[in-house]
């Protein structure tokens, strides 16, 4: 495998690995910077698989930087394509999965929203049948996300999920679920206070589905209560309610205040202020916190009108997602690698302190591992940055490669 950069402009990423060839394409090895050690560092692979990580004395070019591979928990569509559409195909996956990858995203869990119940599960088999068929559909959809419809069908808590196809989480639907993506990893985001939530997370939880809460309004009690059923994680903190809050009690407070929560949250700047996003980080441990897109078709697509299942959305030069006429938003046009530079770029500190929020956390929460060892799959990002601004980005997906040239994440993903 050859890394390089397709921009004479940029200093080559091929600096970034040592003269030694290996004869066999399945196998090489980079020099670089570590984005968590912030010492040199070698790393050797072998058939998808990292062989060797050690520490170096020489140092290699003072822009090249090694990190694992992005990994987002909820995407809903990308490069144009909506996964919520039926009959998709096998090459519009992988038109989307093309496209996380060259924006740093080697694996996600695809996401399906709500929708009348047949036609969300009918969905699900068929995206299922398309992801066992494809050894890189396999590699990039690390497993599922059922946002929905165990959500609030009250007005601002619903956001842009349709109320009227809200349901209770029977236990009978959780069985169905599983069964469909049998030990596949699954996360489901429900909303606690519906009628047999507590039965219906505990028996998720005993049948290795992850359970996040979300599109909610419950009282901190029943927050509480969810999570001593088993829920360890809440669904794109600071959207999903009204834009207008009790000032003393609402549910932005109740989940800062719960414990045992894992939160994600949208970076772009727009689903979350600065100042939000930076209280948010006061508010919680740095390991109670991950990243996610919510990307929709739009995201690594130009600026136009999309769909996302029933509903069409416009989305302009700001990357905002509205339906027409409509003030609420609907999921994100971000790609993952331009939300770590604004994470940093908010929180006021390095794009390294903020990469394991896009990476290594989520991999936890869904109980895979995503860490630069020996041993692990060989899903890693190779960036060339300079203060603070990414140049050039190639990520390496079970050893193979893809990526962009120059860019910058102030050019808003397009």
């Amino acid at each position: 495998m050859r890394l390089e950069v397709r921009d004479d402009k940029d200093i080559l990423l091929a600096n970034a690995r040592p003269a030694h060839r290996h004869n066999a394409m399945n196998q090489d090895e980079i020099h670089a910077w570590h984005y968590a050690t912030r010492r040199p560092v070698k790393v050797q692979w072998r058939d998808g698989v990292i062989t060797s990580m050690q520490e170096m004395k020489a140092e290699p070019p003072s822009e090249v930087w090694l990190a694992p591979s992005l990994v987002d928990l909820q995407i809903n569509g990308y490069a144009g394509v909506d996964f919520q559409r039926d009959g998709l195909t096998a090459d519009q996956l992988l038109t989307a999965t093309g496209g996380l990858r060259k924006a740093g995203c080697a694996k996600f869990l695809l996401t399906l929203v709500t929708d009348e119940w047949t036609r969300l599960v009918n969905r699900l088999r068929h995206l299922r049948r398309l992801r066992s068929a494809s050894l890189e559909l396999k590699n990039a959809i690390a497993g599922w996300h059922v946002e929905g419809p165990f959500l609030s069908s009250e007005p601002g808590f619903h956001g842009a999920h349709n109320p009227e196809f809200m349901l209770d989480p029977t236990t009978d639907k959780i069985r169905e679920l599983r069964s469909i993506t049998e030990s596949e990893p699954l996360l489901i985001t429900l909303a606690p206070e519906r009628n047999g939530a507590f039965d219906a997370i505990a028996l998720a939880v005993s049948l290795g589905i992850r359970v996040s809460l979300g599109h909610t309004n419950a009282s901190s009690d029943v927050l509480q209560q969810a999570v001593r059923a088993g829920a360890t994680g809440f669904t794109h903190l600071g959207n999903a309610c009204p834009q207008q809050l009790d000032r003393h009690d609402n549910i932005l407070w109740r989940v800062l205040d719960a414990t045992g929560l894992t939160v994600s949250l949208i970076p772009d700047r727009i689903h979350v202020s600065p100042s939000l996003l930076r209280l948010v980080h006061r508010a919680l441990p740095g390991d109670s916190i991950y990243y996610t897109t919510d990307a929709m078709a739009a995201a690594g697509a130009p600026p136009g009108r999309y769909t996302i299942g029933a509903l069409e959305v416009e989305v302009g030069p700001d990357q905002i997602v509205r339906q027409p006429d409509k003030s609420n938003y609907a999921g994100s046009a971000l790609r993952p690698i331009d939300g770590v530079f604004r994470a940093a770029e908010m929180l006021c500190c390095d794009w390294q302190q903020v990469w394991d929020g896009f990476s290594t956390r989520p991999a936890k929460l869904m109980g895979f591992d995503n860490t630069l060892t020996a041993g692990a799959s060989a899903d890693f990002c190779l960036l060339n940055v300079s203060d603070n601004q990414l140049r050039s980005l190639q990520t390496c997906d079970g050893g193979q490669s893809s990526g962009i040239g120059h860019t910058s994440h102030d050019e808003k993903g397009r």
